[in-house]
């Protein structure tokens, strides 16, 4: 037997799976006009929104339980090959600025390395030991948590990385577009974001991945949320690094001390650039060492450490 005469006989068939099959909405679609073209994708979009509706008890329960682990000590990682390992790097990237977090504290893995961000490498997506071996390459231990993205349900590496990341106690976190009776798997939060066929079928970079970074940005924005990053739905822990990100800084200090454009700019270099020390320091009255010794006696939270010096003065 030929090398792929073996592949075609351990060829999985997958045409039963929901992500697979074809949409009777858009038969037509190669005769569609471009105005009906955008009409019948915006339709079919919505369901991406209510997929993750439909999920939010799962939802819900990672954003607490990776809280839980990142606030001891933990870290956060998304796994993932082809859109779905794309779309982890992606929002992994975007935590630093937003929230200032180390680039170590969320952490996306793609089959294929950063190279597979750029060029198409799918083929990689199955080999289950490189997924095992890039969560023994992390150290992950049983304070992370492991998310692993994939719309089919079936990617072998992404399965190879959950299991290993059991295997050395870390938290698990299921993400697939098909039902669980058709891909069952075992993780500790499974959830499944069921957006039917697609338009294009098969292309699950449409709906499925359109679900994927809306709940993605929901866990991520979620646990920074439980862990204090936010105030009030002000981003106080944005990274000072650019015009814009000062601009949105001045703006944040202004609107909630009342202080002119100018007092904020001062106010926010004698906080060294940290908008939630600035806020603190303002509202308490305290220097800089001051303010972040509250801070880190309350693990970061703004509104706690502010509360617990009014109480205390």
């Amino acid at each position: 037997m030929t090398n792929d005469q073996g592949q075609m006989t351990n060829l999985q068939e997958r045409g039963h799976l929901l992500t697979e099959q074809v949409n009777p909405e858009s038969l037509n679609l190669d005769q569609l006009g471009s105005v009906e073209l955008v009409e019948l994708f915006n339709t079919e979009d919505q369901n991406a929104v209510a997929a993750v509706a439909a999920a939010k008890t799962q939802l819900a329960q990672a954003i607490d339980i990776t809280a839980e682990r990142l606030h001891h000590g933990g870290r956060l990682f998304y796994i993932g090959a082809g859109t779905s390992g794309r779309l982890g790097v992606l929002d992994a990237a975007e935590c630093p600025p937003t929230f200032c977090t180390s680039p170590e504290l969320v952490q996306g893995i793609i089959a294929g390395g950063a190279g597979a961000l750029v060029r198409s490498s799918e083929d990689l997506e199955d080999r289950s030991q490189d997924g095992e071996g890039a969560i023994a390459q992390r150290h992950i231990t049983q304070l992370d948590v492991v998310v692993g993205i994939t719309a089919g349900g079936t990617t072998p590496f992404v399965h190879g990385a959950l299991n290993a990341a059991r295997r050395r106690g870390a938290t698990t976190i299921f993400i697939a577009c098909v039902p669980a009776q058709q891909v069952p798997f075992e993780a500790d939060v499974d959830i499944r974001l069921l957006t039917g066929p697609e338009v294009l079928a098969g292309s699950t970079r449409l709906k499925a991945g359109t679900a994927t970074k809306l709940a993605l940005n929901i866990l991520s924005t979620g646990v920074m949320v439980r862990l204090g990053k936010v105030y009030g739905n002000r981003m106080v822990d944005v990274a000072v690094t650019n015009q814009k990100l000062r601009d949105r800084a001045l703006r944040i200090l202004q609107d909630l001390t009342g202080l002119s454009r100018e007092a904020s700019g001062f106010l926010l270099e004698r906080s060294g650039k940290w908008v939630k020390l600035a806020l603190l320091m303002h509202w308490t009255g305290v220097g800089k060492q001051e303010g972040e010794r509250l801070l880190s006696q309350y693990q970061g939270n703004l509104r706690a450490a502010v509360t617990s010096h009014k109480t205390q003065s």
